[in-house]
């Protein structure tokens, strides 16, 4: 791994820090931008967790990249990183939640995550391409980077994990936290007016 990308990749659950102070410091929220980020991050989640139901507790791993299995099944199926469009629709979720610097903020904050996941998803691919070979480069070939298909990508000869939402949702617990205190803050400051 590269050193940028290697960075990139350890310190990735931090990035959104200082998008999200700003969101909240700058918020100009209305019921109508409220409902619409949270639908947002709700459809965002709603990947991630589907995702990490097949994909286990490897999703949080922040040390190398790696995996036990080229999981094509679920979320996977649709789209090959399910887990970081999710994270791009809660983050501007949160941004249209919080109407912070609207529309300018949010244009950044997803050119910002793109080029992180860009980087990422490079070696997570150079790592996939030496380790499932050809299995990943159909798989590539068939299924979108970051925007999912519309049918599901079918391999049956390829192994995968089986469904699992109890670890799935034990794995999303710090997701849903984050997520939670900052809907949370955003409606205290808009019920407040703050």
């Amino acid at each position: 791994m590269n050193n940028l990308a290697s960075k990139i990749f350890k310190y990735r659950s931090y990035t959104p820090i200082p998008f999200l102070l700003v969101m909240i410091f700058f918020q100009r929220a209305t019921i109508e931008s409220m409902m619409i980020g949270f639908a947002m991050i709700l459809i965002g989640e709603s990947f991630r967790l589907w995702g990490v139901a097949y994909a286990g507790s490897e999703t949080r791993t922040t040390g190398e990249v790696g995996g036990t299995y080229l999981v094509v099944s679920g979320a996977f199926a649709y789209v090959r990183n399910p887990l970081y469009l999710g994270n791009i629709l809660i983050y501007l979720g949160v941004g249209v939640m919080s109407m912070a610097l609207f529309p300018y903020l949010q244009i950044v904050a997803f050119i910002f995550f793109y080029v992180q996941y860009y980087f990422i998803i490079s070696e997570e691919e150079e790592y996939l391409k030496k380790t499932f070979k050809e299995q990943y480069e159909e798989y590539k070939r068939n299924v979108p980077k970051l925007i999912p298909r519309l049918t599901a990508f079918k391999r049956d000869d390829i192994k995968q994990p089986p469904l699992n939402l109890k670890a799935g949702l034990r794995s999303e617990r710090r997701t849903f936290q984050a997520i939670g205190s900052v809907v949370i803050i955003l409606i205290i400051l808009f019920y407040f007016g703050v």
